[in-house]
């Protein structure tokens, strides 16, 4: 059970996973060992999975990867459903994230490669070989806008026209 004020360290951690663990006390009004105590109780029941940083690649001279979306039809298994096929999947070390669907497809999966060339066989010699799929639909993300709640490019300047009566 979660309490009141582990949801409200939750919801800090969530906006900015940074905040020392003083800050945090002050901004719960609690003390800095019940901060450390919630904290190490949400990341022992796997609450809190992970403490992640986002980059901004396209910045990154020296980056030349690539980002895919693919959508996998898929036939489950008796007794295990889409699990398993989903967990042959996300082993790879390639892929980032699997989701199950509702809608046309089963699964979406992330994956992030080098080239075209590397997603493109990686669907056609790991995906697509995999007993359970049926078929599958590749999308290649071309700009990034927004991605975890994170606006990448913010355009402050207000382009209208000022309109007074």
């Amino acid at each position: 059970m979660v309490t009141e004020k582990e949801l409200e360290l939750l919801a800090c951690l969530e906006k900015s996973s940074r905040l020392s663990v003083d800050t945090l006390a002050k901004l719960l009004n609690i003390e800095v060992e019940e901060v450390k105590k919630m904290v190490e109780k949400l990341e022992a029941e796997k609450i809190i999975v992970d403490y992640v940083t986002h980059i901004d690649w396209t910045k990154v001279k020296e980056h030349t990867g690539l980002t895919a979306m693919i959508d996998v039809k898929v036939t489950p298994k008796h007794g295990v459903g889409f699990d398993a096929v989903a967990e042959q999947i996300y082993r790879y070390s390639e892929v980032k994230s699997v989701y199950l669907m509702s809608g046309t497809y089963d699964l979406s999966i992330t994956l992030e490669g080098k080239t075209m060339g590397e997603v493109a066989m990686f669907v056609s010699e790991k995906l697509a070989t995999i007993e359970s799929v049926v078929s599958t639909t590749t999308h290649f993300i071309l700009k990034k806008y927004k991605h975890e709640g994170i606006i990448y490019e913010k355009n402050d300047d207000d382009k209208r026209i000022v309109v007074t009566p």
